[in-house]
């Protein structure tokens, strides 16, 4: 434990908690302070001047990042017929109807994104209690709800990342990992700000993103001038 926290100490060390940091150096920052054995992951988390207990609050969607996630998206497809053929060809790890319904009613999700064909939701519907919870339930307005099942299998294989605020408006995803070069973590932050930015809803009341900041697995937090997750900035 006491090599842990020295590990922590020194990782802070250089670093100003309070201070807004531009993108590019925060991440420069990051992966200096990444000095786990394995391959941290990357991820942001944005506060939201919003309220989601509030319909009109709700922030929800998903971003292709451009350089994908660095980590093996395994994916379930609910599907008959040809559209199961076609998700079977995209790559998807599990495909069925009844009996896939019944494999995770019994316990068994042995996957990270689940994929619908419209048809199926009266019976994808059942598990809602079961995937709901878990962020896993299929859902038209983020695409995993399509007839087009085989775009959606090699969108999520490919990067696609869904994002929901929670309770206290926070928003967080990863968005790489720390092995990536810089220019490729920053691109990845920026599609994701930029996600989150066009899916601000109606009901939103003044500042909008009103705190940034990205972090490693097992690295320090560092803040974010919002203002440099601009492209252009």
């Amino acid at each position: 434990m006491a090599k842990a926290g020295k590990r922590i100490q020194n990782a802070r060390e250089g670093l100003d908690r309070l201070k807004l940091y531009g993108l590019d150096e925060a991440v420069e920052m990051l992966k200096q302070r990444a000095t786990a054995k394995f391959d941290e992951t990357v991820e942001v988390s944005m506060n939201l001047g919003v309220d989601p207990r509030h319909a009109d609050q709700m922030v929800r969607g998903v971003v292709n990042l451009p350089n994908g996630t660095g980590r093996t998206v395994r994916v379930a497809v609910f599907a008959r017929g040809d559209k199961a053929d076609e998700a079977r060809a995209a790559g998807a790890d599990l495909v069925g109807a009844e009996d896939l319904v019944e494999q995770v009613q019994n316990g068994t999700i042995d996957f990270d994104r689940a994929i619908a064909t419209p048809d199926m939701m009266a019976l994808v519907g059942r598990l809602g209690k079961v995937l709901g919870p878990r962020g896993l339930m299929p859902n038209p307005r983020v695409g995993t709800v399509t007839p087009d099942v085989a775009a959606a299998v090699k969108a999520s294989k490919g990067g696609a990342v869904e994002f929901r605020v929670e309770k206290a408006g926070i928003v967080h995803a990863g968005v790489g990992k720390v092995s990536f070069d810089s220019k490729a973590i920053t691109e990845n932050i920026r599609a994701f700000a930029d996600a989150v930015q066009r899916a601000k809803p109606s009901g939103a009341k003044g500042n909008y993103v009103q705190r940034v900041a990205i972090t490693s697995t097992m690295g320090p937090g560092v803040r974010i001038d919002p203002s440099s997750l601009v492209a252009s900035a």
